[in-house]
């Protein structure tokens, strides 16, 4: 009987040694593909990336008041801003765009203004709107790849802007498919969820925001007051991008 089974399974247990070392190649072979794909992925030419350039309006003021800190503020930076890498070719895309506001009377300016390519910071340069929570929102008129988009509130003096939200949309009433691309409401104020960025003093530079190519037609800039008044501002508001692909 055993040489009948032998004679069945002429190999014996050796029979199992092919099925394993398959087993093995087969997992080589998976390993191999997959860094294959990455190395491929790697060498693969992305969009070329270039320094995004500013033109920024002259500093109004000089200094920081000692109250402008706390917990939630961040500190002031000294130094040249790090530049943000962009897609070559990217322009302001925002500029000359419609505008409208959830207070559609400002007390000072026109809506206009926010993207009308002055940033000076002086009386005359800047919109004020209502108390409390407010927002100003931008019409980019056709759906945009969005690097970077760049905010001045009001820079003529050192000021803290509260529950600053800035949000993409491809819907005009942001009911559907908002994009958070920056947010430093700390207690929820506006019910957007708890920030993870600290609030920030205003200045000549403006808040930079790296959106990473977020593709979007509308952008919505939430604010609630300030330091010195419950009041919101926007001097200007600059969005790069390149114009989306046909969807």
């Amino acid at each position: 009987m055993k040489a009948i089974a032998r004679a069945a399974n002429p190999l014996g247990n050796a029979s199992r040694e092919p099925a394993a070392n398959r087993a093995a190649g087969r997992r080589s072979l998976a390993g191999v593909l997959v860094l294959l794909a990455v190395t491929c992925m790697a060498g693969e030419p992305g969009p070329e990336k270039v320094p995004l350039v500013l033109r920024l309006p002259r500093p109004q003021f000089m200094g920081t008041p000692i109250s402008l800190k706390g917990p939630h503020i961040e500190k002031l930076q000294f130094g040249k801003r790090p530049a943000l890498m962009v897609p070559a070719g990217v322009a302001n895309v925002a500029l000359h765009k419609p505008v409208t506001a959830s207070d559609a009377s400002p007390t000072l300016g026109e809506l206009s203004q926010v993207t009308d390519g002055d940033k000076d910071g002086v009386e005359g340069s800047y919109v004020e709107i209502g108390p409390g929570k407010q927002y100003f929102q931008v019409d980019l008129e056709q759906p945009h790849q969005v690097f970077a988009i760049v905010v001045w509130h009001y820079h003529a003096q050192a000021r803290v802007y509260h529950d600053v939200v800035v949000q993409l949309s491809d819907d005009r009433a942001f009911a559907r498919g908002v994009r958070t691309v920056y947010n430093n409401d700390f207690d929820n104020s506006l019910g957007f969820g708890v920030g993870r960025q600290k609030e920030y003093i205003d200045n000549h530079e403006g808040l930079l925001i790296d959106t990473r190519g977020v593709e979007a037609r509308y952008v919505r800039l939430w604010s609630n007051g300030n330091t010195e008044s419950d009041l919101n501002h926007c001097t200007e508001v600059e969005v790069y991008g390149k114009r989306a692909a046909t969807r």
